[in-house]
């Protein structure tokens, strides 16, 4: 598996919905821990945070389940909730032109850029 680098260029291609949603999913489960082993058809999660691994054994779609993005925008720090609109000047979607899928991209994103952030990666 194969996911771009991790940096502004790839956050604001989630944004602007350049990189498909399997991609966006591929790119939290990496940083999240999970590793597919194709030797076993299974995933490994030992780097996974324990409350993750509890929840979420395998790695859940980012994109249709509500209830894991939920707990993905709950786990970025209070201080990073802002990143998208302070550090990569984003304004957010236009009224009419966004739905449940761009909001859980843009959750995607945002919880990137805060693992970037906290990590010193630029």
């Amino acid at each position: 598996m194969s996911i771009p680098a991790l940096n502004t260029d790839t956050i604001w291609a989630i944004l602007n919905d350049e990189i498909d949603d399997a991609t966006v999913n591929q790119l939290v489960w990496h940083y999240l821990g999970y590793r597919y082993q194709e030797q076993t058809n299974s995933w490994d999660n030992t780097h996974v945070a324990s409350d993750w691994q509890s929840e979420y054994p395998e790695p859940p779609d980012f994109i249709d389940s509500r209830p894991a993005t939920v707990k993905l925008t709950r786990s970025i720090p209070a201080e990073n909730k802002q990143l998208l609109k302070e550090e990569l000047g984003f304004k957010g979607y236009k009224i009419g032109e966004f739905g449940p899928r761009q909001t859980r991209r843009a959750t995607a994103a945002s919880w990137l850029l805060s693992y970037m952030k906290f990590n010193n990666i630029s």
